[in-house]
């Protein structure tokens, strides 16, 4: 990361499609540079990025390389990649050939965001949609930010917020320990259950790596960590003020009196400053804890309460995030990012919550062998809760598979007696029973791609 941006510096993106890297080539690319990419699939979001005006190949060759890269100096173009790009990519090992500057995703945002005051969002689960709240109750407020969001938020129909701000929202990812690129002014920490063991080896060593990333957070700053975290935040800088935050009568801020109102959850903030009767715009218990922590980051800038509990009742979620994205007399569907098994028990107590008596389908995209390796146990203790599972094979991502680890091998747990694993097909061919109420697609991988054509079968069936 020598090399210094300039006027003219051309971006090459290396899994332009994903989420984080969509919302980084969005940015340079509002910012007048010339903006090209890679990715493997073309998906609704590049082919947006693609009308926008970015140059987007989808073959892992050199034949389709812009010419313009050949005929332009290695020094003037920056090269970002996923590691979600194998190893031995093409494209990949021909830019380290010719000795482009390169950089993963997270040292692209820390570059950017050393030039701003930043929030920064950790968390196993609760980054993008806290983030994206956080995003949308300052801007509502009267305190405009810039924001990279790792989800498509409804309100602002982007994963990309510019404004004339020194303020920046990301998300601190803790993949392959992104979020150390980052040196925070102010931190929320939503949750540190295992995951990424893969990179991380243990537990214990995953916890240390959510205290590094609390020690990046610069002095006179302040954290936010939800109360449940056992993990001690030690060793931080001496005047870093840490604060929890929870639901029920725990933490420095909270949620009380947590109550349904017309289908609508509803509670009374309790912190520095109170607000009673709160509506929460979004499903879900879960998120009223993410709701806490936005209410909280904008009470310490200043905003006015009154419209920040304005700004949370007007918050629209994010796309993937217990997503309505069917309903009817008959059956209610419900899209979801929930790849862990803390996810999978939040989204289906959710569900219950708000659909009770009704009877409730899974289908579940287990994402990464390593991942359903570690967790298998509680994948299956979490599918158990459903009324009826479909699994499909194991989105692989970046890894080659394990032997013995695939979905039967969940599948072979769960309690249930309605489960079956299908490709998908068969799933697309078959179809949703028509007895299930309740459908829910749960999963990271490429899941998504199904729900559409899923909820035209419905309607038309």
């Amino acid at each position: 990361m020598s090399h210094q941006l300039q006027k003219d510096t051309i971006f090459y993106f290396l899994g332009i499609g994903g989420i984080g890297m969509s919302a980084l080539a969005r940015f340079f690319h509002q910012k007048g540079h010339i903006v090209m990419g890679y990715d493997k699939t073309s998906t609704p979001l590049t082919q947006q990025l693609e009308m926008e005006g970015m140059d987007i190949t989808y073959e892992d060759d050199l034949l389709n390389l812009p010419s313009l890269l050949r005929n332009t100096p290695t020094e003037k173009i920056w090269v970002c990649y996923t590691p979600a790009i194998p190893k031995d990519g093409i494209l990949l090992n021909w830019f380290k050939d010719q000795e482009f500057p390169m950089m993963k995703r997270s040292e692209l945002l820390g570059k950017i965001t050393e030039r701003y005051q930043t929030i920064a969002v950790a968390g196993t689960h609760g980054k993008t949609t806290t983030s994206s709240l956080i995003t949308h109750v300052l801007t509502a407020c009267g305190f405009p930010v810039n924001a990279f969001l790792g989800g498509i938020s409804a309100n602002f129909q982007s994963n990309l917020v510019t404004a004339d701000s020194h303020w920046v929202v990301v998300e601190a990812d803790e993949f392959d320990r992104s979020f150390l690129t980052l040196s925070p002014q102010l931190a929320v920490i939503t949750a540190v259950d295992p995951d990424h063991l893969d990179i991380y080896g243990d537990a214990k060593t995953f916890e240390q790596g959510f205290q590094a990333f609390a020690k990046k957070v610069e002095a006179g700053g302040k954290i936010w960590s939800q109360s449940s975290i056992t993990t001690e935040w030690v060793e931080l800088a001496s005047n870093v003020e840490v604060l929890t935050y929870a639901n029920g009568n725990r933490g420095n801020c909270r949620a009380e009196n947590i109550r349904i109102e017309e289908g609508k959850f509803v509670f009374d903030y309790k912190g520095t400053v109170d607000i009673p009767n709160v509506q929460c715009g979004l499903a879900g218990v879960h998120n009223i804890e993410n709701a806490v922590a936005a209410i909280s980051v904008g009470l310490h800038l200043g905003c006015d309460s009154r419209a920040i509990a304005q700004a949370v009742s007007t918050f629209k979620g994010v796309s993937r995030r217990f997503e309505r994205v069917h309903s009817d007399a008959n059956h209610v569907v419900i899209d979801d990012y929930a790849h862990h098994p803390t996810e999978i028990k939040a989204a289906i107590a959710s569900a219950r919550m708000l659909f009770e008596g009704k009877k409730m389908g899974v289908i579940f995209q287990p994402h990464l062998f390593t991942r359903t390796r570690d967790f298998l146990d509680g994948f299956a203790n979490e599918l158990s809760k459903a009324d009826a599972v479909i699994l499909l094979p194991i989105y692989p991502a970046r890894e080659l598979p394990l032997p013995g680890v695939d979905s039967q091998s969940i599948l072979d747990k769960i309690l249930i007696s309605d489960k079956k694993v299908l490709e998908k097909s068969e799933l697309l061919e078959i179809g949703i029973p028509a007895d299930w109420e309740v459908v829910m697609f749960l999963g990271a991988g490429d899941i998504d791609q199904l729900v559409r054509p899923i909820c035209q079968g419905i309607q038309e069936g």
